[in-house]
């Protein structure tokens, strides 16, 4: 190749366009997919040993210098028995968003101010002691005065709205206790008496020793000691004893009220409280509120109106500001008396709206199912009655009655105590012949009560009649019946001789066709 054609060769190598590479395939290392998957969570991951690890109580509830966790007796609690791999641990916020850990006494504190949780625990606590107890005495002894002496002892220590306090407190926070103070309290008397048993005899509780009862929240306490170690023990995870912001008392003379136990291994991380009702309504009470917040803003804002326009002209230079201004004059207008203009050739308008059919029934239906963990029928939860045809409540009450019976033999123990207490107090004895009953909550109307005495007296004399009852029994069932209005009626007393009934049409008519069978016998 000569010089003049290796010169047009290089001309021509200037001119023609280099040819690109051919692209490599983008590969994705695996690495770049796992963390995709697996995002980095917003809150270190907790082990089962710290979600359940025992509570930790506030400041000044133990002696200085000690510690819940090293009070706690759980040494077998280990990783063993408490596996990482529960897949209720894979998301630490929906542990405790659907209350399967201990949120902490502080945090059911706040929530107390919620009224979806502070209701549901004030409406329990109320119809759990609104019908309250019966004093009732067993055997011929008259004792009336006895239980009128104990019941204005009752009255005076306000043992009704003690245990309606305490039964509210147990719901917010999962324990409460019933602290029986009789004057050793104060710093002038030696504390150690409050360290030994409350025993039920003359020897500790003398003549008008019990001055108050007191109601301890749940985040003034924490166990002492406990057995942790053999399941035959009675004192198998059931603390002997409790601190009191600093005291040591021992526990029979905190009456402690746990409406829902947790099983034994859980009771260290729940500070020996049991569950409590804000904590098994947290995820429904969520739900309700999100529904609830959600039908509001779908309310607020159901119709979007559009402005249909040329955005290539408006978005240009300086095209924001016209935009702004556009949309400011259409919203001063924007009611049923204003009038919108719009151009004919480059606008138009019109609205979008949402369907607002069916937000009634899924908000209703979000509201009842905050009845499901709490058992309370909706008339008594929120005050809403059924609506539809032939529609009521009474079949949800009467289960709920029922529930209310059964439940209140959990107050039982405690009350018994607090009655026996009382005697000695009163009269230096216990009379085992007193003693009490929960009054039911379903009562009979006063139609149902007529039915029934109707019922009874048609009983009684045909009874007297056929000569199984006599007049004399008959009335001493009618004095000795509560409800009636014959309640207290004179017994000894001599009943005159019934007269006999007079002769009426009735009575002519039955001789009558007496006489005409005999006859035809004959």
């Amino acid at each position: 190749m000569n010089r003049r054609q290796r010169k047009k060769a290089q001309m021509a190598a200037q001119h023609v366009a280099p040819v690109p590479a051919k692209p490599a395939g983008m590969r994705v290392s695996s690495d770049v997919v796992m963390s995709m998957r697996h995002k980095p969570a917003t809150k270190p991951r907790k082990t089962a040993l710290e979600l359940f690890a025992p509570y930790e109580p506030m400041k000044g509830v133990l002696p200085s210098g000690s510690s819940g966790k090293q009070i706690a007796m759980d040494a077998g609690f280990n990783a063993n028995n408490a596996s990482t791999n529960l897949g209720l641990l894979d998301n630490v916020n929906a542990v405790f968003d659907q209350g399967y850990a201990f949120p902490g006494f502080q945090i059911l504190a706040s929530w107390a101010q919620i009224p979806e949780f502070r209701r549901p625990a004030e409406v329990y606590a109320r119809e759990m002691t609104r019908k309250w107890i019966k004093l009732q005495a067993v055997g011929e002894e008259d004792k009336s005065n006895k239980i009128k002496r104990i019941e204005a002892e009752f009255k005076r220590l306000n043992v009704q709205a003690v245990f309606r306090e305490a039964i509210e407190q147990d719901c917010k926070f999962g324990r409460s206790q019933i602290f029986i103070d009789l004057g050793m309290q104060s710093d002038q008397i030696d504390s150690k008496e409050l360290m030994t048993e409350l025993v039920e005899s003359p020897a500790k509780v003398g003549l008008g020793s019990i001055k108050r009862l007191a109601v301890v929240e749940a985040n003034w306490s924490y166990p002492n000691r406990y057995n942790a170690n053999d399941p035959l023990d009675p004192t198998f995870y059931k603390p002997t004893s409790w601190f009191v912001m600093g005291k040591e008392i021992h526990s029979s003379r905190l009456l402690t009220i746990i409406t829902r136990d947790v099983p034994d291994i859980f009771k260290p991380a729940y500070a020996f409280a049991g569950l409590s009702l804000s904590q098994m309504m947290k995820p429904y009470v969520d739900n309700w509120i999100r529904t609830r917040q959600s039908v509001s803003d779908l309310v607020h804002a159901f119709t979007v109106w559009v402005l249909k326009t040329d955005m290539a002209t408006i978005l240009s230079a300086g095209g924001a500001d016209n935009l702004y201004n556009r949309l400011q004059v259409f919203n001063l207008a924007r009611d049923n008396h204003g009038v919108n203009v719009v151009n004919k050739e480059t606008e138009d308008f019109a609205n979008v709206s949402a369907s607002l059919a069916g937000l009634d029934k899924l908000q209703a239906q979000s509201q009842e199912q905050m009845c499901a963990p709490s058992g309370l029928p909706l008339v008594h939860l929120t005050g809403i009655t059924p609506s539809g045809l032939n529609a009521t409540s009474e079949g949800e009450i009467e289960v709920w009655q029922d529930n209310v019976g059964a439940t209140q033999q959990i107050y039982t123990p405690a009350l018994s105590k607090i009655l026996n207490l009382v005697q000695l107090s009163l009269f230096a004895e216990i009379d085992p012949g007193i003693g009490f009953e929960w009054v039911p909550l379903r009562t009979m109307s006063p139609e149902q009560r007529s039915t029934i005495r109707k019922v009874d007296a048609e009983t009684d004399d045909m009874l007297i009649g056929a000569g199984v009852l006599t007049p004399e029994e008959s009335r001493t069932r009618i004095a000795n019946e509560e409800d009636s209005p014959y309640h207290g009626l004179e017994t000894n007393v001599d009943l005159p001789d019934v007269p006999e009934p007079e002769e009426g049409p009735l009575n002519r008519a039955e001789k009558i066709s007496g006489q005409q069978s005999t006859k035809g016998d004959e």
